[in-house]
């Protein structure tokens, strides 16, 4: 991944923290309306295409969650999962249990995945950490490891970016946290490194983003408050 340095200590120091690795699998779900949900449909989707055997590559696996719904909900797939945190893969690795052995686990970013080709892909709440140029050269790798016409499901931060409406979905995103039992406090300072720190788009230009790094019949199937996620075809 092009980042220097710096960026990759900042990038990776809030997955790197012991006792926020431990709280993390549980952490999402207090952010994320319908996390499990999403989980089910990215399966789903990626069943539409993809084989009994399919081998799946799983950017931003560090955690485990979405490893763990897949392996459980295809039997027959097995798995990369590939994340810059090596905290983060060790909890996946416990979350997987007795799944463990169907992923092979890689500490690291798109450019240290394996070549593949590949029968289907996963983002899941990772391409908003990355820049728009950074953005799309991750997607035109991950397209460039799926063999043609290969689902590949992404989804993350995507809200609309006009002033006005950008805080009112903030907003949203911390009160729905705060309904979730996140401390206030806790939610306002998420919600204020969220407003100074994701690459965040308007829904149509994330969608851009996928079509420019090659894929198509890009179709949004999930909207959730201030997360959006997409299925599409190599």
């Amino acid at each position: 991944m092009a980042h220097d340095a710096a960026e990759k200590v900042d990038f990776l120091k809030a997955f790197s923290d012991p006792e926020a690795v431990v709280r993390y699998t549980d952490g999402p779900r207090r952010f994320l309306p319908g996390l499990d949900g999403l989980h089910r449909m990215t399966g789903i989707l990626l069943a539409e295409a993809a084989p009994a055997d399919a081998r799946v590559l799983v950017l931003g696996a560090g955690g485990g969650l979405e490893l763990k719904a897949l392996a459980q909900a295809q039997p027959g797939w097995s798995f990369v999962g590939v994340d810059p945190a090596g905290a983060m893969l060790r909890l996946a690795e416990q979350t997987l249990g007795e799944d463990v052995g169907r992923a092979q686990l890689v500490e690291g970013y798109i450019d240290d995945a394996p070549e593949g080709p590949f029968d289907a892909a996963v983002c899941l709440l990772t391409l908003h950490f990355l820049d728009a140029t950074e953005r799309e050269r991750t997607v035109r790798e991950i397209h460039r490891r799926l063999k043609p016409g290969a689902p590949f499901v992404a989804a993350h931060s995507s809200f609309p970016q006009d002033p006005a409406e950008r805080s009112l979905w903030l907003d949203r995103y911390a009160a729905f946290a705060i309904a979730s039992g996140v401390d206030p406090a806790q939610a306002m300072g998420a919600r204020a490194a969220v407003a100074e720190s994701l690459g965040l788009y308007d829904p149509e230009e994330d969608e851009a983003i996928l079509r420019r790094g090659g894929f198509s019949q890009v179709q949004m199937f999930f909207a959730a408050f201030t997360w959006r996620g997409w299925v599409a075809r190599a």
